[in-house]
């Protein structure tokens, strides 16, 4: 087995990728580093990296931005294993996988622990998503809070208050488990994993490995309700509020009036129509014990 370090130059010290070396060291494997250098590099890197057709594990030193990368730049699933080392600023699939945020726990798991099954979602056009993928004010959170310089976790939350204030509902129809509605909503949703925005808990059902993709709907709300529904959010308990739709599926389409843009791990594409299905089991993924 091959192991192949993509480590996110800017998020990474080197005296935290030292010590993974020094966990592989330990446990007898021998590892190979690549550096990205610019946005999408991870992405090329992984592409070349799965191309082989042998048995490789890449591991992954960054956040969901590169998590995201590295999963779309996968050419071969058989023969690829991923594990995760969190060094970014949200690191929402972490929370979801329960990886620690240790350098040196996380890189223990993958040193010397077996890969499991878990699912990922995958977009109609191939565009893979391993957390979340959403349309609506998730977007306009990404957008408000990528505009400002520095912050670090707090500026999501200080952008969806910011957004719940001025965000402008707009319709859409989705169709999912045989059905087919119409609303008039802030947001619409697929979630594998439990939160995004560095810990905003929209998904707070959703399990990584159930076969299932989580759904959420939230159709407009007064602006005196959204502080309740803005509360009830911040306790995981979005599923309470009346406007919310959730269900557990297996695939989903929404269609809109207007073209618009979707996020998938905080990355935003413009244009692109959110239809997706839960690939169940389609990936090996480095995890800790169970009921850790």
């Amino acid at each position: 087995m091959t192991y192949d370090i993509i480590v996110n130059s800017a998020r990474t010290k080197e005296s935290d990728l030292h010590t993974v070396e020094e966990v592989f060291a330990s446990a007898g494997k021998s590892v190979t580093v690549h550096h990205t250098q610019n946005k999408g590099h991870a992405k090329s890197i992984a592409e070349r990296l799965t191309s082989d057709k042998k048995e490789r594990t890449i591991v992954v030193m960054g956040g969901d931005g590169t998590l995201h990368e590295v999963l779309n730049g996968i050419k071969d699933f058989d023969n690829c294993c991923l594990g995760l080392i969190p060094s970014g600023t949200g690191n929402d699939f972490a929370v979801a996988a329960k990886i620690p945020t240790d350098i040196k726990s996380a890189a223990q798991l993958i040193a010397f622990r077996a890969p499991e099954r878990i699912d990922y979602i995958e977009l109609s056009n191939g565009l893979r998503s391993i957390n979340a993928v959403g349309m609506g004010i998730d977007v306009d959170v990404l957008k408000h809070a990528y505009a400002k310089k520095g912050g670090g976790k707090g500026k999501y939350l200080t952008s969806l208050i910011y957004c719940l204030a001025h965000f402008k509902s707009y319709n859409f129809t989705v169709e999912y488990d045989g059905k087919k509605e119409k609303h008039f909503g802030l947001i619409a949703a697929l979630g594998n994993g439990n939160q995004i925005g560095g810990g905003i808990r929209i998904f707070p059902d959703a399990v990584i490995d159930d076969g299932y993709m989580d759904i959420l709907m939230v159709d407009y709300i007064s602006r005196f309700k959204t502080i309740f529904a803005f509360l009830k959010l911040m306790r995981g308990k979005i599923n309470a509020i009346k406007e919310v739709t959730a269900a557990r599926v297996k695939s989903a389409s929404f269609s809109t009036e207007q073209p618009c843009s979707i996020q998938a791990e905080g990355e935003i594409y413009d244009g692109m129509k959110l239809e997706a299905h839960v690939v169940e089991g389609g990936l090996r993924f480095y995890l800790p014990p169970r009921g850790d």
